[in-house]
């Protein structure tokens, strides 16, 4: 239908362009079309003047005016996203993008891709004069170019850095040539949109996911609460209750319990579920129904919607694909996550800082590691728990902590000395910052077997610190493991650097879709998505 109105119109518009010149002197460039296929390039073309005119009358667009103005000069002012046929497939994949993307709940006033796609319905139902047809295909031209910068800056760009900065993220942004990708996209209609968008792949697989949840929400739009019976505050493996058959049906919703019996028996395939679903909430995974598990069941659909959009929000902000070696700390996962060319070789658990002593969220290079190290008592802690220490004890404190007193008058400092107890146990792994932190082992053991792990006074600590020094040394010849095992019980601090340096990225991300596939969410452990959330939802 709208083939059979649009070729009549572009042929006169094409003869019309011809008589009139097509488009201002000032505005006209030599384009090189010698890369261009036949299919890739556009006969028709803009006056330059529609450009002006176009963005005297939209203020919204104004943010994006060199953009599109240049966009449209290196292209030599020829259409982009409508040829003699129609509308481009490009053009239909974008419009749809946008579509999909409102549809999961990625809103924002500012993309306003309703007025395109009326603009495009109307081109294919006009009847009027050819001045009217005129100006509405440039408009829609023009519109479509001015609504992929918006997107393009809102969706795959994100808030700007500085409010980044405001929400404590100092992890370098990403920086995307959004006109290259525009003039890539429209060269190849062969080309699907999407797989060309400069976003990280847990984006992609997040914005499934939040579909997929619409999806529910659509289907279930309220939820009864589930409750635990006063007299019996758990329930497990052999039990009969409502409550398991209430819970049997949630998961069934979820995806994690994949039987139609929704009886009120405990079986050992809701055990298997149970465990499942309490791995991907950061819950103990013991297959208990205890309140906690019940409390993340009967937590809104739309509030975990909400969660998927702020971690979307900050996956804009990160590299768009990492092909090299690289470490990941995830806070509230817990957990420290080693890449080899891009791909996850091996995971373990961490401990990071305290609330009130948060890990910073950033990214540094790690250049050296350090065997049987020295500890220097960081002067907060110096000051709260090592001097009122001496004052009371003296010399008897200082040797009961194996530690040592260094300088002197107001420069006195304390390290504790090498050894089993030292706080940083028997490696450090250091990424130069302004933050002072770092990644150690640890002499309490016990504290990896929690399933909240926020206890350090900002530094991380590594479950498997033997592990990681083989890992991040295994390609230097001169290290093997019983090399490691020797400088790690030397009781001599020795540093190694690395030939080459590794990217230690140190992230925030409360949801996420694991190497299995499953959606993952954790607690909000510094605050970070409330602050967030303030911004993206007003909340």
């Amino acid at each position: 239908m709208l083939k059979k109105y649009l070729l009549p119109v572009f042929a006169m518009l094409t003869l019309a362009a011809c008589k009139q010149g097509g488009k201002s002197k000032s505005e006209a460039v030599n384009r090189d079309t010698t890369h261009y296929t036949k299919e890739e390039y556009i006969a028709q073309s803009l006056d330059s003047n529609k450009v002006s005119e176009f963005l005297a009358r939209h203020a919204e667009f104004r943010p994006y005016s060199e953009l599109i103005k240049d966009f449209y000069r290196k292209r030599d002012f020829h259409y982009a996203w409508i040829n003699e046929e129609g509308i481009t497939e490009q053009a239909g994949g974008l419009l749809n993008m946008m579509r999909q993307d409102a549809e999961s709940g990625i809103k924002d006033s500012t993309l306003n891709n309703s007025r395109v796609s009326a603009l495009y319905d109307s081109i294919a139902l006009m009847g009027d004069s050819l001045n009217r047809r005129d100006t509405i295909i440039s408009v829609a031209e023009l519109s479509l170019t001015a609504e992929f910068f918006v997107y393009a800056n809102k969706v795959w760009g994100g808030m700007t850095s500085d409010n980044a900065k405001d929400l404590e993220w100092f992890i370098p942004r990403k920086k995307i040539n959004v006109e290259s990708l525009l003039d890539s996209i429209v060269r190849y209609p062969k080309k699907a949109l999407a797989s060309d968008e400069p976003v990280n792949r847990q984006y992609k697989l997040l914005r499934d996911q939040l579909s997929k949840m619409g999806d529910l929400v659509k289907k279930h739009p309220q939820q009864d609460s589930i409750r635990l019976a006063d007299k019996k505050k758990t329930f497990k493996s052999g039990d009969s209750s409502d409550v398991i058959a209430a819970v049997k049906s949630r998961l069934a919703l979820y995806g994690d319990y994949k039987e139609k019996d929704t009886t009120t028996k405990f079986t050992p395939l809701l055990d298997s579920a149970l465990r499942n679903y309490q791995t991907r909430m950061g819950q103990k995974p013991d297959g208990i129904i205890r309140q906690q598990t019940v409390d993340a069941l009967n937590r809104p659909l739309q509030h975990y919607m909400h969660q998927i959009l702020l971690n979307m929000e900050r996956l804009r902000w990160v590299p768009v694909e990492v092909t090299t070696d690289y470490i990941l700390v995830n806070i509230p996962e817990f957990r420290l996550h080693a890449y080899e060319d891009g791909k996850l070789a091996w995971s373990c658990n961490v401990v990071v800082g305290t609330p009130g002593a948060s890990t910073v969220i950033f990214s540094k290079d790690m250049q050296y590691v350090v065997f049987s190290p020295y500890w220097n008592v960081p002067p907060g802690i110096l000051k709260k728990e090592v001097l009122p220490g001496i004052r009371k004890s003296g010399a008897a404190y200082l040797r009961r902590h194996n530690m040592e007193m260094t300088g002197s008058g107001n420069n006195i400092s304390v390290r504790q000395k090498p050894g089993p107890s030292n706080s940083l146990g028997k490696v450090k792994f250091l990424f130069p910052n302004e933050y002072n932190i770092y990644l150690h082992d640890t002499p309490a053991k016990n504290l990896f077997s929690e399933a909240k792990r926020s206890f350090s006074h900002g530094c991380i600590r590594v479950s498997e610190p033997k592990h990681l020094a083989q890992w991040v040394l295994r390609k230097d010849s001169s290290w093997n493991e019983q090399k490691i095992d020797a400088a790690m019980n030397a009781g001599k601090e020795k540093y190694v650097t690395l030939k080459n340096k590794l990217p230690v990225y140190i992230g925030y991300f409360t949801s996420w879709v694991d190497s299995q596939g499953r959606l993952n969410f954790r607690d909000d452990v510094y605050g970070h998505d409330a602050r967030l959330a303030k911004l993206l939802f007003g909340q």
